[in-house]
């Protein structure tokens, strides 16, 4: 059935530790704009996978330049994020949620949407990947494929983002967030050190 198909592979494909999970799963646990954060990467991925599902996986797949502005761009972005990390795990002291004033909401939303369009794998996994899977099952499945998928999207974001409240105990500890600051440091460094290699 293409709807369970979609959901299925896009699932496996969002599950993937990565930059954007990262930094989701880092506003949950400040519960600090979340319903906005999940928003922004759940209808990302719908209109990623809606484009792929249109015909845009083709175009990209022959424009150089366009992957490698994304490239580029993606890696300065998360070396910039890692930096960031990095230099919160070196002051732990003020690192509990509750002594942190919050970040502005356009902030957090340009840093997600960072996250999301300055990630040139996230358009091989939505637009080319999901959509060309998509528009293997015709046109009458391709478009059950594509809501699949774009449920997955949501159902993963929302959970990564509301449940890891969950952990909130955990984290009233300034020793976990430096743990999870210099463990974001070390990803963003080796992803985006990857995405230049690739």
């Amino acid at each position: 059935m293409p709807l369970l198909a979609g959901f299925a592979t896009a699932l496996s494909l969002i599950v993937a530790i990565g930059a954007q999970n990262v930094f989701v799963l880092r506003q949950g646990l400040r519960r600090e704009h979340v319903l906005p954060v999940v928003l922004t990467c759940a209808l990302s991925d719908a209109l990623l996978i809606s484009s792929g599902i249109l015909g845009l996986g083709a175009l990209l797949t022959r424009s150089q330049l366009a992957l490698d502005i994304a490239k580029f761009g993606g890696a300065a972005f998360l070396y910039g994020y890692a930096f960031l990390a990095a230099k919160r795990a070196f002051n732990p002291g003020a690192m509990t949620a509750a002594d942190h004033a919050p970040a502005a909401l356009r902030s957090v939303v340009l840093a997600c949407l960072g996250f999301t369009y300055l990630n040139p794998h996230v358009y091989l996994d939505t637009v080319v990947l999901l959509g060309s899977l998509a528009n293997q099952r015709g046109t009458d499945g391709r478009w059950l494929y594509g809501l699949g998928a774009v449920t997955a999207s949501f159902t993963w974001f929302f959970s990564l983002g509301f449940f890891s409240r969950k952990l909130a105990t955990l984290f009233a500890r300034p020793r976990a967030w430096q743990f999870l600051d210099t463990s974001i440091a070390l990803l963003m460094t080796t992803l985006a050190t990857w995405m230049l290699l690739t």
